[in-house]
């Protein structure tokens, strides 16, 4: 480290200025929570200047400004292209304020403008209808992380500083969000940082000793041990710790240099070497130790505020019912003097000013915070020359997932410096891994002699895998969200474990979608593997396809979700959602061997529509069907067409329309998702009166619910997962879910009326071969040949 000490970092006026800049961004932010009018306090405060309903977090806020204040320093003085990420949920009138200083915001939405005005709108927009919400949401300039959710600030500010070698992303740690798993598993992320062509990240842990009602924990850690825990996890952390405000700026700032000095050092050294023999480095962190809640009120009504949990949301919250209070409000806000910090238009003084960076410096303004801008579309490779020769349906095994694997590794060999692959251990696993042709496993750790046989890591690896699907995840949006493009892969049990993450970054996207400045950005692509049907072998707690009903949740503008039900279709859904832009695409697709149905033309065709009839499975192209059969999934569609198959040997003049589904939404309205059919083409294809057999990869209940507005929905009859499922042989498990062929051609007898008599034989001898498959499994552990062999046999 330097020799820059808190004693000889700052002289008296740029002391004095700084100091006066972080004021003024803590009067925005208390501003911000209460007033509505008379932004400058020319006149006495009145109960009508105060918001009615008074919402934000005060606590977290004037530490945010403080960091931000003394990373804009930084940037001045050194240059740094920067970026800041805020992890405390409801601190946004930190964030806000010190955007607003420095032009940003005025910029991009100018009747918030920088005048008096300008600030009365910005104060009365906040928490407020109509106006924004208490997070760093999407509106806010400089913002990839809203904090919505707390946990996964540290992962997305890794995944911002994936090749992006010259780019500093600050992140601010709550203390309260440090309590959290993927927080908690987030510290790791500086074993994958390459400081050779990565740039670097800079914790900043505030401890300011509350969350809601409670202490933290780690504001109550001895510091030893607390030091300690941060070294264990192999960052060398610096302490700021105080309540008076010209010690904490002294030593901040000179701490801040150290670490910046520090970060340029490892990286130069790194770089000379060069990424292939790169190895970790014990990168710099920060812990601040400041108050909850500084400079706001230090009591109210007999109770300690600043310092305490108090502090954390709106310290004065009975403005209009108490006389007493507004009078506190009005010398709180005054302790700042307002009128030294403006002028009489209410622009910033131009000495203080001059203090933020300009332009694109600004981290309000940073290019990496608005990723979109930064995109450059994939290099892909033609997906058509990996697919596999179809001579005829449904007679051909292929592993769905290996050709994709394929597919990735030259998409990684054409983009090596904005395509990355995640999964949690699972690359091979998932049959994906002909991705370590072209680059290995990230690891920066440890090598021992063994590992050269078959552990394919290496220190400039760009497959990233980690058991943590928060942090994979993390990392993935925060590529994403600062203009690269990635893959994920995940088995499908536990791809549930980032459930609120898809939730927060769908919200995300869609926000984005209604602001004009904001670019798009690359789609998150979610392959979900090692699907349902195929963990026989895992048992019970690997059986769970509930994803997509998470995902049917959200906004259709951003949802898409593909089961493509074999290796041409895969490719083609592929190379889709790796052009697309502002979606999270989830694709369905188990990795073991499976039937082929379509050469890549007929695959193109089918995923370009979506859904649609598969005219060699049917056999009522001559007029109406009696009945229409529908697969959706890998599985599904082969027992669905094995029954159809049963079903045209035992009574050769029955009509079968046979439909797959590879965009599930397509099953939706037209007016409830853009993918959605319309009514007439949905009755085309479903009848209006036909009873329909449809075999889903899900929850049954999910296709109801995208249907239950169609004309033939009374007819529809769903066979999916219900729970029911152990150790049992993969026909075994369709069995007990009766999605399997026994079961669907039974449906079909039961539901066509000639047929509910006349086919009781028929049912009789499908029964006794449910209850061969039963005996065989349970004596062999492994299903009869010739069902586990099955091909369509026309």
């Amino acid at each position: 480290m330097s020799d820059i000490t808190p004693e000889t970092v700052l002289d008296g006026q740029e002391l004095e200025r700084l100091d006066a800049y972080w004021l003024a961004c803590n009067y925005l932010a208390a501003g911000m929570i209460y007033l509505k009018d008379n932004p400058l306090l020319k006149e006495p405060l009145k109960p009508e200047h105060v918001k009615q309903r008074l919402l934000g977090h005060w606590g977290a806020s004037p530490g945010l400004a403080f960091m931000y204040v003394h990373l804009n320093r930084l940037i001045v003085r050194h240059d740094v292209d920067a970026i800041f990420l805020a992890g405390p949920g409801h601190g946004a009138p930190g964030v806000l304020a010190p955007v607003y200083l420095e032009g940003t915001y005025s910029e991009i939405y100018p009747d918030r403008s920088e005048d008096e005005e300008g600030m009365r709108r910005f104060f009365k927009q906040f928490s407020f209808p109509g106006g924004i919400g208490s997070h760093c949401t999407p509106e806010t300039p400089g913002s990839i992380h809203e904090g919505g959710e707390l946990g996964y600030s540290l992962s997305h500010a890794v995944g911002a500083a994936f090749d992006n070698p010259d780019l500093l992303v600050a992140v601010a740690v709550g203390d309260g969000e440090a309590e959290t798993g993927p927080l908690a598993t987030g510290w790791h992320g500086n074993k994958f940082i390459n400081p050779a062509r990565d740039g670097a990240v800079l914790p900043i842990l505030h401890l300011n000793g509350y969350k809601i009602n409670n202490p933290t924990l780690l504001a109550r850690l001895p510091h030893e041990e607390l030091e300690s825990l941060l070294r264990g996890y192999g960052w060398t952390p610096h302490f700021v710790e105080g309540d008076d405000p010209m010690s904490v700026h002294r030593q901040m700032a000179a701490t801040l240099e150290n670490c910046y000095l520090e970060i340029r050092r490892i990286q130069e050294e790194a770089r000379q070497a060069g990424a292939a023999k790169a190895t970790r480095a014990r990168w710099p962190m920060i812990v601040l130790r400041t108050p909850k809640g500084w400079t706001g009120p230090k009591e109210v009504d007999g109770h300690k505020v600043e310092g305490f949990w108090r502090a954390h949301q709106v310290p004065l919250a009975e403005i209009h019912r108490i006389p007493a209070h507004l009078e506190m409000l009005e010398r709180w806000l005054r302790s700042y003097k307002p009128e030294e910090l403006f002028d009489e238009n209410g622009r910033l003084r131009p000495e203080l000013k001059t203090l933020a960076p300009k332009g694109s410096r600004r981290m309000s303004a940073n290019l990496h915070a608005n990723g979109g801008l930064l995109r450059r579309d994939l290099r892909l490779p033609d997906f058509r020359s990996y697919g596999v020769g179809v001579p005829e349906p449904g007679k051909l095994r292929a592993l769905n997932t290996k050709p994709l694997g394929e597919l990735l590794r030259d998409t990684l060999r054409r983009n090596p410096g904005n395509f990355r692959v995640f999964g949690p251990d699972e690359t091979t696993s998932n049959k994906l891994d002909a991705v370590y042709q072209a680059s290995k496993k990230l690891w920066l750790e440890e090598y021992l002699p063994e590992d050269a046989d078959g552990t394919e890591i290496a220190p400039d690896g760009r497959v990233l895998e980690m058991l943590s699907e928060h942090n994979l995840e993390g990392w993935y949006e925060g590529y994403v969200l600062t203009g690269r493009h990635g893959f994920f892969a995940t088995y499908e049990a536990f791809v549930h474990v980032i459930d609120s993450m898809f939730n927060q970054h769908a919200k995300w996207l869609s926000i984005c979608r209604e602001i004009p400045w904001r670019a798009p950005v690359s789609s998150i692509n979610l392959l979900i593997t090692s699907t349902v049907w195929r963990q026989d072998h895992n048992g019970f707690t690997h059986q769970d396809p509930g994803f997509l009903d998470v995902v049917v949740n959200k906004k259709p503008d951003v949802t898409r979700i593909y089961l493509p039900p074999d290796v041409n279709c895969l490719l083609s859904v592929a190379d889709h959602c790796l052009r697309s832009r502002d979606m999270i695409n989830v694709i369905v697709c188990d990795k073991q061997n499976h039937l082929q149905y379509l050469d890549m033309d007929a695959a193109i065709r089918h995923c370009t529509k979506g859904i649609g009839i598969w005219d060699w499975a049917s056999n009522d192209q001559d007029g109406e069907p009696d009945v229409v059969m529908a697969g959706c999934g890998d599985i599904p569609t082969k027992e669905a067409l094995a029954a159809t198959a049963l079903l045209r040997e035992h009574f050769p003049d029955l009509r079968i329309r046979f439909i797959n589904v590879v965009d599930l939404f397509k099953l939706t309205p037209q007016s409830e998702h853009p993918h959605g059919l319309s009514d007439r083409d949905f009755d085309s294809l479903f009848t209006v009166d036909k009873p329909i057999i449809f075999n889903f990869h899900g929850y049954p209940w999910l296709i109801h619910r995208l249907a239950y507005r169609r004309a033939n929905h009374r007819n529809l009859h769903v066979r999916g997962y219900k729970e029911k499922g152990n150790i049992n042989t993969p026909m075994e498990l369709a069995i007990n879910n009766e999605i399997d062929r026994f079961s669907l051609a039974i449906d079909v007898i039961d539901r066509v009326p000639r047929l509910s008599v006349a086919g009781a034989h028929v049912k009789e001898k499908l029964r006794d071969r449910q209850i061969e498959c039963r005996s065989y499994a349970y004596e062999h552990g492994v299903d009869l040949p010739e069902v586990d062999n099955w091909q369509w046999p026309y």
